[in-house]
């Protein structure tokens, strides 16, 4: 199935990935640490996104902007996933249901040609 995708349905699985693990939550937030602590205490008066960091908030938004759709595409995919996986397990289902059924005929076959025999054992000559 890894075969089938699209350049574009790969990207959005990575992304995901990245976006949903914890290398991630660390790294944007030491980012933003970074972000704060350079424009609000080192570059004091000649910092480029003074508090209350407007810049840093555009950035932010236009962040989740993109990321939303990304992790709306990676969840879609998973629903097909999880929809073919459903189909699979609904079929063997199924089949073994079919065969119980067959197996319950049998013994219930069986059970019937024992009580024959019980009832009217053969004739020894």
């Amino acid at each position: 199935m890894k075969n089938k995708l699209s350049y574009g349905q790969r990207m959005a699985d990575r992304i995901a990935a990245f976006g949903g693990s914890w290398t991630f939550i660390f790294l944007f937030f030491g980012i933003l640490m970074g972000w704060i602590v350079l424009n609000a205490w080192i570059l004091n008066q000649s910092a480029y996104d003074p508090y209350p960091f407007i810049l840093l908030n555009l950035i932010l938004s236009c962040l989740a902007a993109i990321q939303a759709p990304i992790i709306m595409m990676s969840q879609n995919r998973q629903e097909e996933k999880d929809r073919i996986h459903a189909e699979n397990d609904y079929l063997i289902n199924q089949k073994a249901e079919k065969e119980i059924r067959e197996l319950h005929q049998k013994v219930d076959q069986l059970r019937e040609e024992i009580q024959a025999l019980i009832s009217n054992p053969p004739k020894k000559s």
